[in-house]
């Protein structure tokens, strides 16, 4: 999905999702104390764990991806640690997709509303 990406965070704590490029970079800066100008993907997910939030910088600007699930939740990891966790390639498919990136276990599809 992304070209050439150093590093993928998992950003532990949940996000006000009423942020946008500007909140979320300065949470990357400021409380993570990371680089967010590198090309790494931040992801964030809201209380509720409805919705992630990807942020990373290409070099040309800052991109922002937004995905909501309209039935279940996304299985975010509870008992990390540290404020981030390193994602590989394939658990950040696997999250995006519905899958615990720990437990590996599939959300549920059926009678999802078509918008």
């Amino acid at each position: 999905m992304f070209v050439d990406v150093p590093e993928i965070y998992l950003c532990s704590q949940f996000v006000d999702f009423r942020k946008s490029i500007n909140g979320l970079a300065a949470i990357v800066e400021s409380e993570l104390e990371l680089s967010v100008l590198t090309g790494a993907v931040f992801v964030f997910c809201n209380k509720s764990r409805d919705k992630l939030k990807l942020l990373y910088w290409d070099n040309t600007g800052f991109a922002l991806w937004h995905k909501r699930l309209d039935k279940d939740k996304f299985k975010w990891p509870r008992k990390l640690n540290s404020q981030t966790m390193n994602l590989t390639e394939q658990q950040l498919n696997w999250l995006l997709s519905g899958y615990d990136v720990i437990g590996h276990q599939v959300i549920s599809t059926e009678n999802a509303a078509i918008i």
